[in-house]
């Protein structure tokens, strides 16, 4: 018998709050462990499961029903979650009681029977090129880390990386030569993406103008690429902080963030004629249906196609 069945067999209401925190640590070790999800993935079914918890209250897992169940997906709409935000916690909630049937806490897995969120696919924010280049020359010599910030703008665009990929880069990912970088993207999955010849100067000025003196006597120890100014790695909110700060003074539009970046980079492909499955190759995509959200993307292009073969356009 396992810790949680010990647990289940005891139901003195003084300890469900322990239960409770009981479960949920023993599934994320199962997240981590056994599943092998990435940090960031536990991360965000860590506070998904937290949601939860906070919306069940004093009522037991054991007790709730199918209603109870599609109650709670109502309460996540209502606090305006974006619905790919909600089909998460979708996700969440069913390996969290699968976890627990598991280990015998719960006989049945009842989010089953919700079925799935089909999701209203919002068309993604793209930058135009021209908004690109001005993006990409925010950072002035000035900067204390103009080198460094010059070249993470230059890759996110020109790898179309996520931001964890970006902040997650080592010295020995890079070919710069060959014009290449290798990237490690979810479920430690790694794929090769070519790097422009804009992006490849911009890294050859930082590793030889920057990163010297920002890590110091560690240079042989340090292996990432971009790191902070005491020569820790960069991490992604440092990242999300400079495209941001970039953007305003490149007069863009407060709302984009990195992955405005990485979706500006798959909509250029496309429009430039780029294969879809040598884009969805590029972005790290398991199915290329998520892919294609691009191809709706660059209007210029449908214009093109509507035009030159529908008979009355």
């Amino acid at each position: 018998m396992t810790k949680l069945q010990k647990m289940r067999s005891n139901p003195s209401p003084t300890r469900d709050t322990h239960r409770t925190q009981q479960w949920a640590d023993s599934f994320v070790d199962y997240l981590q462990r056994e599943c092998h999800l990435s940090a960031n993935t536990v991360a965000a079914y860590r506070r998904d499961l937290i949601r939860f918890e906070s919306w069940r209250g004093k009522r037991a897992v054991q007790d709730l029903q199918i209603c109870d169940l599609s109650d709670y997906v109502s309460w996540l709409s209502a606090q305006q979650l974006a619905p790919a935000s909600v089909a998460r916690h979708l996700v969440t909630l069913k390996m969290y009681f699968k976890f627990l049937q598991l280990e015998g806490v719960l006989r049945d897995n009842l989010v089953e029977l919700l079925g799935s969120q089909k999701l209203w696919q919002r068309i993604p924010e793209v930058l135009s090129p021209i908004q690109i280049q001005r993006f990409l020359k925010g950072p002035r010599p000035l900067e204390n880390f103009y080198y460094r910030d010059r070249a993470v703008l230059e890759m996110l665009y020109a790898t179309g990386c996520r931001v964890s990929e970006i902040s997650n880069l080592r010295l020995e990912d890079l070919q710069l030569d060959q014009g290449y970088c290798k990237c490690t993207g979810k479920g430690n999955k790694q794929r090769m993406v070519p790097i422009g010849e804009n992006a490849v100067a911009t890294v050859r000025d930082f590793l030889e103008h920057q990163r010297p003196a920002m890590v110091g006597r560690r240079q042989d120890f340090v292996p990432w690429l971009f790191v902070s100014r005491t020569g820790r790695p960069l991490r992604r909110e440092a990242i999300w902080e400079l495209v941001k700060k970039y953007a305003l003074l490149a007069g863009i539009p407060a709302g984009i963030s990195p992955h405005t970046m990485r979706h500006s980079f798959a909509t250029h492909l496309l429009a430039g004629g780029a294969d879809l499955r040598h884009v969805q190759e590029m972005l790290g995509h398991a199915s290329i249906a998520t892919t294609q959200i691009y191809t709706h993307v660059d209007q210029t292009r449908l214009k093109q196609v509507h035009t030159e073969f529908h008979p009355r356009a």
